[in-house]
């Protein structure tokens, strides 16, 4: 969908011609109200104009624009159809309709329509000039296809009056990010005309695209001063102010105040209509304000209910309703969101994500976790949000579950921040509900535990549990006679904490116990004086361990006396 944000930074350029002195001052009044985005005002102005003076095309052509503007192409089409008939010489009218065309995707269309408008205003400056932006005002600019016209227009208009000119030329560099190409030509249309202040705008978001903050927020506000009322300044000034926020610790939380004032501002200025709302609707998701986008949502809704930003609507109050922890009127909204079936291929992954979160809330962690696979499927970033899943299981001591999601998390997203983390977790998990006897979920964990070795080789828990699974493994394939798969483990956790690491020690005085006596025991058989030595280490870090003390006791015992054999009478 072509969002509202991406449409303001094309300027419409829309032709003044013929007529009395009063329809040209409202026509001029009209593509004002345009330029400052307050769309419904617009269109109530042009559709006076139409009605009013119907032979001329550009009312209908004017009117048409700003249906594009909002996305209501079939409007936009009915509009532009209607002007060519009324006006049958007007070439705008047909750009219209080759516009229209771009944006439903046909651009075959689009060129018929463009040669038709050429065949009429092969000589008019603004027949070029609006093909231009018309290839440039789509989803994906065609900026090969856009320069030509524009050069051309720059050509016609050979005594540099008409501002949008350039004001369309400046726009085609900066929307590729060559600002050097663009600053001179937005300075040059400001010459001309000093109260374009849709070229002050473009400039300022230039500066604030490069994180030059400052800049951009004196540019804004020079907008600001030439005209308080002009709605488009303050959006960019509430922009630049969050994305300031985010950069600026220390005065983060001024900046982002001033962000929500500016953006209030913007849409008392914008005439509040439907699509002026969804534009601060949708900063307030983006300045993580749900509790006031939970009550603007509430009341916003689309003139006509299959209307795609319809869709949009839904997703925020479902959003905003989950972020506020209301889970079953989350859930609603997100079950709402993917039963229309029209807008399937507009679902993303983080739809996925909140519906998972919503079943979470109401307790079926099962579907949860589903759905919030799906959205890791298709945005490996949102791993994490399993994670919170398989921490939930984790902690209700559920672990054979937590095993499972953790391994899901892992296999997702492999390069996870917080890999390792997740790698612990699936280990202990899974050596939990292995309980010494699953064998296969023994193997898991000592895989885990081996990952995490090699990520962080010097944590001395992954080297005790792989002792501890390693035991389990070796009672369960060698019940009669172990081979001592635990001792490598064992051995190099003793090496960590006491000479790598020697401050580990103190911390590590229970597990070294463990380990000396497990020692101990294994050698005692073969080599006494070796066990004698493990167990009196035990009995340095714990003289009270009965264990050890028994041991060592049997160990340092004489050997019985050997019975002499009974005498045959």
């Amino acid at each position: 969908m072509k969002t509202i944000k991406k449409a303001i930074a094309l300027s419409l350029g829309l032709v003044m011609m013929g007529g009395t002195a009063s329809f040209a001052q409202s026509l001029a009044d009209a593509k004002k109200a345009i330029d400052a985005e307050q769309y419904q005002k617009a269109t109530s102005m042009l559709k006076t104009l139409v009605a009013s003076q119907a032979k001329d095309g550009d009312n209908y052509f004017s009117l048409g624009n700003v249906y594009l503007l909002t996305d209501e192409i079939d409007s936009a089409r009915a509009v532009f159809t209607s002007g060519t008939t009324a006006d049958p010489k007007n070439a705008l009218n047909f750009v219209g309709l080759g516009h229209a065309d771009l944006m439903a995707n046909n651009a075959t269309s689009a060129k018929t329509n463009f040669d038709k408008a050429l065949q009429l205003g092969t000589k008019d400056y603004q027949t070029y000039l609006q093909i231009g932006k018309a290839y440039l005002g789509q989803k994906t600019p065609d900026y090969a296809a856009a320069l030509p016209n524009l050069q051309k227009a720059d050509e016609l208009d050979s005594k540099d009056k008409d501002p949008e000119t350039f004001l369309a030329l400046a726009d085609y560099w900066a929307m590729q990010v060559k600002n050097t190409e663009a600053y001179p030509l937005y300075l040059r249309a400001l010459d001309i005309n000093p109260a374009l202040y849709r070229a002050n705008v473009q400039i300022g978001r230039m500066y604030k695209m490069a994180f030059a903050f400052p800049e951009a927020d004196t540019e804004l506000k020079k907008a600001v001063a030439g005209d308080p009322n002009y709605g488009p300044a303050y959006r960019e000034l509430a922009e630049n102010d969050m994305q300031w926020s985010r950069a600026d610790a220390k005065n983060a939380e001024a900046k982002r105040a001033s962000a929500l004032v500016n953006m209030r501002k913007y849409l008392d200025l914008t005439d509040k209509s439907f699509d002026s709302r969804l534009r601060y609707a949708q900063f307030l998701v983006f300045a993580d304000d749900f509790a006031t986008l939970e009550k603007e949502v509430a009341t916003l809704n689309s003139p006509d209910p299959n209307n795609p930003k319809t869709f949009v609507v839904i997703r925020m109050r479902g959003y905003s309703a989950i972020e506020n922890k209301n889970f079953p009127q989350g859930l609603q909204y997100m079950n709402e969101l993917f039963a229309r079936k029209q807008d399937a291929s507009r679902i993303l992954g983080s739809d996925y994500l909140y519906l998972g979160k919503a079943l979470q809330g109401t307790g079926n962690d099962s579907l949860a976790v589903i759905n919030i696979t799906k959205a890791v499927e298709l945005d490996s970033t949102k791993a994490e949000e399993l994670a919170v899943i398989a921490k939930k299981y984790y902690t209700d001591k559920k672990y054979g579950k937590a095993a499972e999601v953790y391994k899901k998390v892992i296999g997702l997203n492999s390069k996870n921040p917080a890999m390792g983390q997740n790698i612990f977790y699936l280990g202990i998990a899974s050596y939990v509900a292995a309980n010494g006897k699953d064998r296969a979920l023994l193997v898991q964990a000592d895989s885990a535990f081996s990952k995490l070795t090699v990520l962080s080789p010097e944590t001395e828990a992954a080297l005790l549990y792989r002792a501890r699974i390693n035991k389990y493994i070796d009672a369960i394939d060698n019940p009669e006679t172990q081979k001592g798969l635990a001792i490598p483990f064992y051995q190099k956790f003793i090496d960590l904490v006491t000479v790598t690491k020697p401050e580990k020690a103190a911390a590590n005085a229970k597990n070294l116990v463990e380990t000396y006596n497990y020692l101990g025991f294994f050698v005692s058989g073969t080599d006494k004086e070796k066990a004698k030595e493990y167990f009196g280490k035990t009995l340095a870090i714990d003289p009270a361990n009965t264990y050890a003390a028994d041991n060592l006791k049997q160990l340092s015992a004489p050997p019985a006396p050997a019975k002499k054999a009974p005498i045959k009478k």
